[in-house]
């Protein structure tokens, strides 16, 4: 696995899933809504930590900086 996600990539997406675990934690957001984003949170900081997401490959991207 080649890594295709630059730094701030990886920032942004901890960022989004970190705000969405207050708002499920605190009670803002509950029921299906919660669930479906609790699991799309996870897949970021899932990808966030492996610096890997397999959409990127799919669609030719690559945010990671060349060496």
């Amino acid at each position: 696995m080649k890594k295709n996600m630059g730094y701030s990539d990886r920032i942004i997406r901890v960022l989004i899933a970190s705000i969405i675990g207050v708002l499920v934690g605190t009670g803002i957001l509950t029921g299906t809504l919660a669930i479906v984003l609790i699991v799309f949170a996870g897949i970021f900081l899932l990808t966030s930590i492996i610096s890997f997401c397999p959409l990127y490959t799919i669609f030719g991207m690559n945010t990671c900086p060349k060496k």
